[in-house]
C-alpha cells in the first residue's frame, strides 16, 4: 500500500502539474485570444467610428444636396411659370398683331379699290374734259368763222352806218387747251 499511495501521490503530482500546465496554457491561449479579439474589436470600433463619421458626412452632403435640389426645384418652377406667362403674353401679342395685320390688309384692299375707283373716275373726267376741250375748240372755230363773217358784214354795214353799235361788241378770248 505505501507504494500504491506513493505512486498515487506521484501520479497525482504529475496530474496536478499537467493540469497546472494545461491550465496555464489554456489561460495563455485565452489571454492571447482575448487580446486578439480586443485588438480586432478596437479595429472594428475604429472602423465603425470611421464609418459613422463617413455616414454623418454623407448625411450632411445628402441634406445639402436635398436643400440645393429643393432650391433648384423652386427656381425651376418659377422659371417654368415665367416661361408660361411669357408664352401666353407672346400668344396674346401675336394674336393682336395678326388681328392688326388682318385689319391693315383689309384697309389696304379697300384703299386699293378706292384708288382704282378714283382712277377710273379721274380717267372718265379726263375723257370728258378732252371731249369738252375738243368741243370748245370746235365752237371757237365756229365762232371765229362767224366773227370773220360778221366782221365782213360789219365792214359792209359800217360803210352804210358810220356809228358803231355801242350795245354789242364781241371780243374773242383765247382759250388754251391743258392737254
Amino acid at each position: 500500500r505505501p507504494d500504491l499511495a506513493a505512486a498515487l501521490r506521484e501520479l497525482r503530482s504529475q496530474y496536478e502539474a499537467l493540469a497546472a500546465r494545461n491550465l496555464q496554457a489554456a489561460e495563455d491561449w485565452y489571454r492571447a485570444r482575448c487580446a486578439r479579439l480586443h485588438e480586432r474589436a478596437a479595429r472594428s470600433q475604429e472602423a465603425v467610428r470611421a464609418s459613422r463619421r463617413e455616414a454623418g458626412e454623407c448625411r450632411r452632403q445628402l441634406q445639402a444636396r436635398l436643400a440645393e435640389m429643393e432650391s433648384l426645384r423652386g427656381a425651376h418652377q418659377s422659371l417654368e411659370r415665367q416661361l408660361q406667362e411669357l408664352e401666353e403674353r407672346h400668344s396674346a401679342e401675336a394674336a393682336g398683331l395678326q388681328d392688326t395685320i388682318g385689319q391693315l390688309e383689309d384697309d389696304l384692299r379697300n384703299t386699293k379699290n378706292e384708288m382704282a375707283r378714283h382712277l377710273r373716275e379721274y380717267q372718265d373726267l379726263l375723257n370728258v374734259k378732252m371731249a369738252l376741250d375738243i368741243e370748245i375748240a370746235a365752237y371757237r372755230k365756229l365762232l371765229e368763222g362767224e366773227e370773220n363773217l360778221f366782221s365782213m358784214e360789219n365792214v359792209g354795214f359800217s360803210a352804210l352806218n358810220p356809228l358803231p353799235n355801242p350795245t354789242y361788241s364781241f371780243q374773242p378770248r383765247g382759250f388754251g387747251s391743258s392737254t
